[in-house]
């Protein structure tokens, strides 16, 4: 769930005429699409970066905050980051975030996404057990800056690092308990937050275990949404929004059964969160495949679930090709009970994009694709797109990490496809680029950077700009200069 302020300015409306799209442009390579900026955007179109406390704050162990169960992670299995590394001083923006709003100032941004520690604010996981004020002082110093700068701060509450209190107590999202601890929130800048939609479970009964943190996530969403706006948004005049992170399914070949296993793989992906939050129920695919372990939910709570969003957000960064599995795993378990083998490559062994640093090939086709099918059988949300981005291996060469025109390229794609989406009258409202900063990215450690900024974290964390950056602020500026070649 995520938070956006409420505007007192008068907005302007834009008009779109919805327009048929030639299909033919989508088959050029993603170095092929012509070069585009904010023009060709609607007015009102926000253009941002993202970020997430745990991969960018520092400050693990000051400022009165308690641990998070990625603080118990990283120290306790080193071994699990792919260069034992962790984030008790990442970015180290608890310091140095008005310096890095300037950069934000600088390259024109409208929009920063930002998350909350619950272990800052509530260090022992619940507001009887006390705040941290210390943790309010800073969340309100960095919206107050970004305010103050012309920056629009989009909050996430929830973004991976629960309190290890909780955990402990109860076992986190895997206790319905959980659920209690939305029902409460912050006033003035902030409000309830963004819950992930990423229910992964690699160790305990994987028949059953991520379908009820799942359960428990939306549940969370629903709770803190209708609190948000039964008390907060009369005040506030903002919305509360929830986002999702999927991929694009692409039958592994023309057979109706790879045809249907696409479908049912997308259903297991997204449709497992959206599907409820729009209709209160579960994919019918997923209710006759997961059968009794697939938890239900109540009439009381399908009806806070529906429509509980006043816009969703997305998270976007690949596709995969998806193949019919005949006969079903005698392992029982979440990732195997949609009965789909995905892959990068097709039938005939043709990758769906381009190679990153990470296993997210480019494929900006599957963002457009994604959009029109939210559109037709999700009811045409408001959406922002709130984290796509491109990543590369850091082997310490920073000359050469500083030449992005890879993410040039991908972002130059990926901002096209949103606009034709936009003339099919899909209701795209923002864009938020991941990363603003080479950041902590979770299992992959500091081995790989998404920003724009190149931070040496061998060296005093400079923030040294890639080619991007000055492409990026071109194209915010109306510019198609930047460093094309």
């Amino acid at each position: 769930m995520a938070i956006r302020p409420g505007h007192i300015t008068l907005k302007v409306v834009i008009l779109l005429v919805c327009s048929s799209f030639a299909s033919t442009r989508l088959g050029l390579t993603f170095d092929d699409l012509p070069p585009i900026n904010r023009s060709n955007f609607p007015l009102d179109f926000i253009f941002g970066a993202g970020s997430s406390a745990y991969q960018y704050e520092g400050a693990a162990f000051e400022g009165g905050r308690g641990t998070s169960i990625w603080d118990t992670y990283t120290h306790n299995f080193p071994g699990e980051i792919s260069d034992g590394s962790n984030g008790d001083v990442a970015d180290n923006f608890y310091y140095l975030y008005k310096d890095d709003i300037k950069l934000m100032k600088y390259i024109g941004l409208d929009a920063f996404r930002m998350s909350i520690s619950w272990s800052r604010i509530l260090p022992r996981g619940k507001l009887s057990r006390g705040v941290n004020k210390e943790g309010i002082d800073f969340y309100n110093n960095v919206l107050n800056e970004l305010i103050a700068n012309g920056i629009t701060p989009f909050v996430t509450l929830f973004h991976w690092d629960l309190p290890q209190a909780l955990e402990d107590e109860y076992t986190g999202f895997l206790s319905p308990l959980i659920i209690c601890g939305y029902d409460g929130g912050f006033v003035d800048n902030m409000a309830p937050g963004r819950c992930s939609s990423r229910a992964i479970c690699s160790q305990g009964d994987s028949a059953t275990e991520p379908y009820i943190a799942a359960h428990h996530l939306l549940l969370s969403h629903a709770t803190a949404a209708k609190l948000y706006k039964k008390k907060y948004q009369p005040i506030q005049r903002g919305e509360i929004g929830i986002t999702l992170s999927t991929i694009w399914m692409v039958p592994y070949s023309s057979s109706e059964l790879d045809v249907k296993a696409a479908q049912r793989a997308l259903d297991f992906k997204y449709g497992w969160f959206i599907h409820p939050l729009v209709y209160g129920e579960y994919p019918q695919i997923m209710q006759l495949l997961v059968g009794s372990r697939l938890p239900k939910f109540t009439n009381k709570q399908i009806e806070m679930l529906k429509g509980s969003f006043d816009f969703l957000g997305l998270n976007y960064y690949t596709g995969n090709y998806a193949a019919d599995i005949a006969v079903r795993s005698g392992n029982v378990s979440s990732t195997a009970d949609s009965m789909v083998r995905l892959s990068t490559d097709d039938i005939n062994g043709v990758p769906i994009g381009e190679p990153t640093g990470t296993m997210f090939l480019v494929y900006p086709k599957g963002l457009y694709d994604l959009l029109l099918y939210t559109k037709k059988k999700y009811k045409n949300p408001t959406i922002y797109i709130t984290e796509t981005g491109f990543s590369a291996l850091k082997d310490g060469n920073i000359e050469h990490a500083v030449k992005d025109l890879q993410r040039i390229n991908f972002y130059n794609s990926h901002f096209w496809v949103v606009r034709e989406a936009i003339k099919k009258c899909v209701k795209v409202k923002g864009l938020f680029a991941w990363s603003f900063l080479d950041t902590f990215e979770w299992t992959t450690g500091y081995d790989i950077g998404f920003g724009f900024f190149y931070v040496d974290f061998k060296n005093g964390l400079r923030r040294i700009p890639k080619q991007s950056v000055v492409w990026f602020k071109n194209f915010l500026n109306k510019s198609e200069g930047g460093v094309f070649s």
